[in-house]
C-alpha cells in the first residue's frame, strides 16, 4: 500500500475514545524503545512523523494513526518499562488489554521483539496472551542491521524454538534503516485487513 495522507486521529485511553469510522484497525505492540515509530516511519514512508524516544515509556495513550481514510495503525504503548508507578503499569495494561480482547475492528497485530536478543519474558507473555486470544500476530524482530546477515538464520531459529507459534502467525525480520522487510509486513498486512 502507498500511504499518501497520515493523520494522528486520536489518542484514546477508552474504548468511547475510539475512532467510530469502523476503517480494520492493526496494533503495534512491543518493549519500550524496541523500534515501533521506526517501523510505522517506514511503512508509511516518513522521517519522523512517529516520533521516536529515547525516553521509554513516551508513548501513554493508544494512538490511532488514519492512513488514507482506509485503515488505522494503533500504536500501543511499549511494556517492560520498569521507571513507571505499579499502579500506572496496572492502568495502561488494563488499557491494552480492554483494547486488544474488545475492539471489533482488530484484524492483527505486529509484535515487535528486538533482533539483537532472544525474546524477554514479556514479549513471550504478550505472544501468549495474543495467541490465547486467537488474535492474528505477525512476530517481527526489528533492528537487524545491527545484526550480521549472516546470523539471520540464527535468530528465525531461536524465535521459532522460543516462541510456540499459532497456525498462520509469521515471523518476519525487519530493518528500518535498510527497510527490509517493508515489503513482507505490508503484504501481511493488507491479508489481514483487505485493504490495498
Amino acid at each position: 500500500m502507498d500511504v499518501h495522507n497520515v493523520n494522528i486521529d486520536i489518542s484514546a485511553v477508552e474504548p468511547k475514545q475510539y475512532p467510530s469510522n469502523g476503517y480494520p484497525e492493526i496494533a503495534l505492540v512491543g518493549r519500550s524503545n524496541v523500534g515501533k515509530s521506526s517501523l510505522t516511519n517506514v511503512l508509511i514512508n516518513r522521517n519522523g512523523y512517529a516520533r521516536t524516544s529515547n525516553k521509554p515509556g513516551k508513548t501513554q495513550t493508544l494512538n490511532f494513526y488514519n492512513l488514507d481514510e482506509k485503515l488505522f495503525f494503533v500504536d500501543i504503548p511499549g511494556y517492560g518499562y520498569a521507571k513507571i508507578s505499579k499502579a500506572q503499569r496496572a492502568k495502561w495494561g488494563e488499557m491494552i488489554e480492554t483494547y486488544l480482547t474488545t475492539r471489533r475492528q482488530l484484524k492483527g497485530v505486529v509484535l515487535l521483539i528486538d533482533g539483537r536478543r532472544a525474546p524477554s519474558q514479556d514479549d513471550l507473555q504478550m505472544y501468549e496472551f495474543l495467541k490465547y486470544y486467537d488474535i492474528p500476530t505477525l512476530v517481527l524482530a526489528t533492528k537487524m542491521d545491527k545484526t550480521p546477515k549472516s546470523k539471520w538464520n540464527k535468530e528465525v531459529s531461536i524465535l521459532n524454538k522460543t516462541v510456540d507459534l499459532n497456525d498462520g502467525d509469521e515471523i518476519q525480520l525487519f530493518s528500518a534503516l535498510s527497510k527490509y522487510g517493508k515489503e513482507e509486513v505490508w503484504k501481511w498486512i493488507e491479508n489481514k485487513t483487505g485493504v490495498k
